[in-house]
């Protein structure tokens, strides 16, 4: 049906404007056929616009077709149906146009939120650096105010320095002059004494030689008679002891027996105080000690009969460790046992590491479950014993050596005496003690069991570290043994002294599990010892408050305060090692450079060739 439409859709209004033209020529309204009218135009212009008329003559031939046929309806509706479609198109392009409208405004506003948040996050950005820079110069201000305070405290402190160096000049000066005068006097009263001496002496002369001569005079006479009187009784009595034989021997006797009976009571006395001290005491050096001894059962008895009950098995039993390190003790443990019992050698031990992590404890527990009894010696006692030290370690291996059950000897912080003869300087007193040390200890024994314990082990001489059979590190509880730790020492300062009702403590209801993790986290670094005071501060802070009880907050903030000292004594530790360091380096220094100096003396000193 297209050429049905085709030419009303091709046509312009221009094109029907020539349908209403009048005729070029022909009678008109306006004048006759002789004159042409006004309007009248060319030949050729008429042509140009002449309307051709065969295309409605085949338009309206071909609509008087379409009435006269059969499908003319369906070709309507076809027609009605196709205008639809084009409308219903327009429509969906509008509604596409629109909705693209739609998307540009959201897109738009996209990107207008986009920009918004960026112009947000710069305007942060620079709020951040601007704090940032105040908070420098705040911080800058604030280190030069310290410094310009530190300055003006150094100025003060140096004036007032100055002032008492010249306080103390002053009275110096005043005291040797008050020294001066006094000595002037003191010489002019001297002078003026010895003068007046003097002249009464030259006045006195002859009197005082005839009460000399008299004095002397009466001396000599009593002098005589005395000397005459005892030379005459003891040559009375020697000649009546030369002439009777039996008072001679008895004298002779009895001389002997008076010597004979200081010298047997002399070494009597020594022999039985050494029994009574090896077999009913103990030496000087123990400070502690399991083996029976008769002056500390009379001195604490109920100490003596709780170390009678205390049989531990378990030479681990409240030691916390390290899973390997634990497994490595218990094997030693084991064989010390087995060594007790079939009476063979002991082997000598090196418990080395951080102070405060149950060295001295698995000391003490290794000799229980051994069945063994245990001294505990200190390094430092030896030093001020001076040239005793010698004696009394002697004292101590002997002591030792009449044990009957067999005895560790546990020397804590055994450097102190034990440590190397080359290249430090270590007094003659400490020398002979190490060399009494390594006479007692250059065989195995199975008598005692040898036990050194120490914080720095590369200080032990070489030879010392021959007498050590195993050596053992025991290092800084791990997370896992911090909560352990923790959970026994706040189940044994806090927990049962609560529970047993007969002091003033009492716990608030918080979680005890949760707490004693997070303790564990926050106490890195820290060793048993540190975590059992940890729990004697929380005793202590449930004491100190108003009601007696220990709250979870009070619990953080001991433990606070205990990290903040910690980590104080590290750094004081790290200073002090940077100290000796530097000390160390300045002295090498120093020897190297007074060794060059010497070299180059020589070298001049030396005659050319």
């Amino acid at each position: 049906m297209s050429w049905l439409f085709g030419y009303r859709g091709s046509q312009t209004p221009q094109d029907f404007s020539q349908l209403v033209q009048p005729p070029a020529s022909g009678d008109g309204a306006g004048g006759g056929g002789d004159q042409p009218p006004k309007n009248t135009m060319t030949k050729t212009q008429m042509e140009a616009y002449r309307f051709d008329s065969r295309a409605l003559e085949r338009a309206a031939a071909a609509a008087k077709e379409l009435e006269r046929s059969a499908h003319a309806k369906e070709a309507l509706k076809l027609a009605e149906m196709q205008e639809l479609t084009r409308q219903t198109e327009m429509q969906m392009k509008l509604k596409e146009y629109e909705a693209g409208i739609e998307q540009m405004k959201g897109e738009q506003k996209r990107i207008e939120g986009e920009e918004r948040r960026k112009t947000l996050q710069e305007e942060s950005k620079q709020h951040q650096m601007k704090a940032q820079y105040q908070d420098q110069l705040a911080r800058k201000r604030y280190d030069d105010q310290l410094a310009q305070q530190q300055r003006m405290n150094d100025e003060n402190l140096r004036r007032q320095e100055e002032s008492v160096a010249k306080q103390e000049a002053m009275r110096k000066a005043t005291i040797e002059h008050e020294m001066e005068l006094r000595n002037k006097n003191e010489l002019k009263r001297v002078e003026a004494e010895i003068k007046a001496k003097a002249k009464a002496d030259r006045e006195n002369q002859d009197v005082d030689l005839k009460k000399i001569q008299l004095i002397a005079s009466e001396n000599r006479k009593t002098r005589l008679e005395s000397l005459t009187t005892v030379g005459s009784i003891l040559g009375t009595g020697a000649t009546s002891l030369l002439q009777d034989w039996d008072k001679i021997l008895a004298l002779a006797g009895g001389l002997s027996l008076v010597l004979f009976g200081g010298y047997a009571a002399k070494n009597s006395t020594g022999v039985a105080a050494r029994y009574i001290e090896a077999h009913l005491g103990k030496p000087s050096l123990v400070r502690e000690t399991s083996r029976f001894s008769v002056l500390d059962t009379v001195k604490h008895p109920i100490k003596a009969i709780k170390k009678l009950k205390d049989k531990n098995t378990d030479a681990l039993s409240g030691v916390v460790l390290a899973p390997k390190l634990e497994e490595r003790l218990r094997d030693i443990a084991i064989i010390t046992k087995n060594t007790k019992q079939n009476r063979g050698m002991y082997r000598n031990l090196l418990l080395y590491g951080p102070p405060g992590t149950g060295k001295t404890m698995f000391a003490k527990k290794l000799a229980q479950h051994s069945g063994m009894d245990y001294a505990i010696l200190t390094g430092g006692d030896i030093a001020p014993l001076g040239q005793d030290g010698v004696t009394a370690i002697h004292k101590v291996f002997d002591w030792a050596s009449t044990s009957r059950k067999g005895l560790l000897l546990f020397i804590d912080e055994a450097d102190a005496f034990l440590r190397k003869r080359l290249g430090e300087q270590i007094s003659q007193d400490l020398r002979s003690a190490l060399n009494a040390f390594l006479y007692r200890t250059g065989e195995q024994s199975d008598k005692f069991m040898l036990v050194l314990a120490s914080n720095t082990a590369k200080q032990f001489d070489y030879a010392v570290d021959d007498r050590l059979d195993v050596m053992v590190r025991f290092s800084l509880p791990g997370k896992e043994e911090r909560e352990r730790l923790v959970r026994l020492y706040f189940d044994k300062f806090v927990l049962q002294p609560a529970t047993e009702g007969k002091r003033r403590l009492k716990v608030a209801q918080f979680d005890y599990s949760a707490l004693c993790s997070k303790v564990a986290e926050m106490t890195e670094g820290m060793s048993g010892r540190q975590l059992a005071k940890l729990g004697v501060s929380w005793q202590a802070a449930a004491y100190a408050s108003v009601d007696g009880i220990l709250t979870e907050e009070m619990a953080i903030e001991e433990c606070n305060k205990a990290v903040r000292e910690h980590r104080e004594r590290v750094q004081w530790q790290s200073k002090e090692e940077k100290e000796e360091v530097s000390s160390t380096y300045e002295n090498e220094n120093a020897d190297s450079n007074s060794q060059t100096k010497s070299n180059l003396q020589a070298i001049e000193a030396a005659p050319a060739n």
